[in-house]
């Protein structure tokens, strides 16, 4: 129910202060269908936009353990059942709580880079996600945000203009095995091409490390020519060829 209001609430707020586009809400899987969500991460609304945009009551959110000693916060995660997440160490309680969650079908919200962007650029990924999506096989979907940096939140916010947000939420892709003998190099790969499925989702100016990833312009390729199909496609169908 907590949840229930606070989307309603959070919803009036980017309906007064925000005009947000979304594409892609079709690779959102129904209630019940594990799946791991990452995103990039710019601003402090990046949590919550995903919240809104699953429209899951099965949403598993971890919580940096610095917010843990301020009271809002630990109000919040007591009534979504959010975990906290110690970040610096190996928090083992935590992920297996994850991965019993994402066995019974509900659904985890990742940032891999961890923190929020100080450069509002993509940062180095790091290997969380691809270590429970490895461990319990369930789906990846990457989602590129935009907009949501909290310089330009506060800034537009204050001058009393909307703020615009973007969410391209990509199509879920699963993680090859596991080569035990090279879990390392296994691990380092899966991160890279993770994150490169993000940068592929948002614009130029938005990619950071990644925007020069040998990865990326391979999906940007196959973007275009998955683009160029589609349009064939589109122009038999009006002349009766397709």
């Amino acid at each position: 129910m907590f949840l229930k209001f606070l989307r309603i609430g959070f919803k009036f707020f980017l309906w007064l202060f925000a005009d947000v586009k979304i594409t892609g809400m079709g690779n959102v899987p129904p209630a019940g269908t594990a799946a791991i969500v990452v995103t990039n991460h710019l601003g402090r609304m990046d949590a919550m936009l995903g919240v809104v945009l699953a429209e899951r009551d099965d949403f598993i959110l971890m919580i940096a353990e610095k917010y843990q000693h301020i009271w809002y916060w630990r109000f919040v995660a007591e009534r979504i059942d959010a975990l906290w997440l110690n970040r610096f160490e190996a928090d083992l309680a935590t992920l297996r709580e994850v991965q019993r969650r994402l066995k019974r079908g509900d659904i985890l919200g990742m940032a891999p880079e961890g923190t929020r962007s100080e450069t509002e650029t993509m940062q180095q990924g790091k290997p969380g996600a691809i270590y429970l999506a490895s461990r319990t096989q369930v789906p990846i979907i990457p989602i590129g945000l935009m907009g949501t940096e909290d310089r330009v939140v506060m800034s537009r916010l204050k001058r009393l203009k909307r703020v615009h947000i973007k969410a391209h939420i990509g199509e879920p892709y699963m993680l090859p095995p596991m080569d035990r003998k090279n879990r390392d190099a296994f691990m380092e790969a899966q991160t890279e091409e993770m994150m490169c499925r993000i940068a592929a989702l948002v614009e130029p100016k938005y990619r950071g490390v990644y925007a020069d990833h040998p990865r990326l312009h391979q999906l940007l390729a196959e973007q275009d020519r998955g683009d160029d199909d589609r349009g064939a496609t589109a122009v038999g169908n009006e002349l009766g060829l397709a």
